[in-house]
């Protein structure tokens, strides 16, 4: 009975007739305007809305939206097919079902994969905007990308001509200031393409209190008075009040950080320190999250030091000298104590060597003596002369032909 009375409910539903002559236009660089007319023969009974939807390479974006306005503005998406599309709805009749999706398609232009990819931008101070990215994979390397922005406020989109490339990654800085200090900030729209129709364009839309980063804190100075030390630095006048807050770092001699302090000023003070002891100081800024949603905070500052310390340099010198000079102090303590050692206790000379010298010192004096007296050189003489002997060897054959001879 049940299944009955669905199906002649399904029966008996009307299906309301589809918005018409669905069309857009582009408002700025990345925001689409797209505009339909109402359906025709709809009852008067009928609370008619319109519910529209995005879907971008075949994939629903969760952006479905109720109106009753005949348009629709949201963000483009140059490198991807997007999907516009849009039904009528009567949300006090139940007796009615919503027409059928009436959609219209931005096709993307370009060669697929030249797009730019890794967007990212800083707003550094609430003065300028840094956005850097890298080229497409299937871009040559001569290609040359331009950022465009506009965001409400701007009459017309401006192009960022302050732009670098270092080692691949295209980086542009453009001015982004507003003249009344203030916590709320139109959306960014941010554009980068190439003047060549082969290099695909991309859009994004950023919120810029998401992107903010304060400065580094200056001016930075370290007072001591008795024991307590003042640290203060540079307040930033481009943020509203309240909206800053700061980190301190504190560093007791050599051992790393000591103290991590929160301060809500611009300075701090800690008491208790020791006078023996050097401290040294950094202080970086963080943003509240009642004023912006961005995670980024300041770099830290330069480091400041106040009191003394003992040099650990000289500890290092005296550790590595004194084992040093008393090593050469025993080297050179060992070599004396050999050469007093021959001093004070002389070797005892060999019996034998001594009368070796002794006799052989006679027998040179003896055989000199003897060269010097001309009796004895001539008795020398004679005696070499009957040492000497002439011997005479000849042949069997001049024998006996001497003795025939003879």
């Amino acid at each position: 009975m049940c299944w009955a009375v669905a199906a002649g409910t399904a029966a008996g539903a009307k299906i309301l007739p589809s918005p018409s002559n669905l069309t857009y236009s582009f408002i700025h660089i990345c925001t689409v305007n797209w505009t339909w007319n109402p359906p025709e023969n709809v009852s008067s009974s009928c609370n008619l809305k319109y519910s529209s939807d995005i879907v971008v390479n075949g994939v629903p974006k969760d952006k479905k939206e109720w109106s009753k306005s005949h348009f629709r503005v949201t963000d483009a998406h140059l490198n991807e097919e997007m999907r516009l599309r849009v039904r009528s709805e009567c949300t006090n009749d139940s007796t009615s079902e919503p027409s059928p999706w009436v959609e219209t398609s931005l096709l993307p232009k370009g060669i697929p994969g030249t797009a730019a990819v890794d967007l990212s931008c800083v707003w550094h101070n609430l003065e300028y905007m840094a956005c850097t990215w890298r080229p497409g994979e299937n871009t040559s390397s001569d290609t040359n990308y331009t950022l465009s922005y506009w965001y409400d406020g701007l009459e017309n989109p401006k192009k960022c001509s302050n732009s670098s490339v270092d080692q691949g990654i295209f980086e542009c800085i453009f001015n982004f200031t507003f003249s009344k200090v203030t916590s709320n900030y139109p959306a960014i729209s941010i554009l980068i393409s190439d003047d060549s129709e082969e290099i695909r364009p991309v859009c994004a839309s950023k919120n810029p209190t998401t992107l903010v980063k304060p400065a580094t804190p200056r001016l930075l100075t370290v007072s001591k008075t008795n024991d307590v030390i003042d640290v203060k630095w540079s307040e930033s006048e481009t943020f509203p009040k309240g909206c800053l807050h700061y980190e301190v770092k504190c560093y007791k001699g050599d051992l790393g950080i000591d103290l991590i302090i929160e301060s809500e000023t611009n300075s701090v003070s800690i008491p208790g320190v020791d006078p023996n002891n050097k401290y040294t100081f950094k202080v970086r800024a963080k943003l509240k999250r009642v004023c912006y949603n961005s995670d980024l905070h300041s770099d830290w500052s330069e480091e400041k030091s106040i009191g003394e310390k003992r040099d650990s340099t000289t500890y290092f010198v005296l550790i590595i000298t004194i084992p040093l000079i008393v090593a050469v102090s025993t080297v050179i303590l060992l070599v004396y104590l050999k050469r007093l050692k021959i001093l004070i206790l002389p070797p005892i000379p060999d019996p034998r060597e001594i009368l070796k010298r002794m006799f052989g010192e006679q027998n040179e004096d003896s055989q000199s003596s003897a060269k010097d007296d001309p009796l004895n050189a001539f008795d020398r003489l004679i005696m070499e002369e009957e040492i000497h002997s002439l011997i005479l060897t000849e042949t069997s054959e001049s024998t006996k032909s001497e003795k025939e001879n003879r």
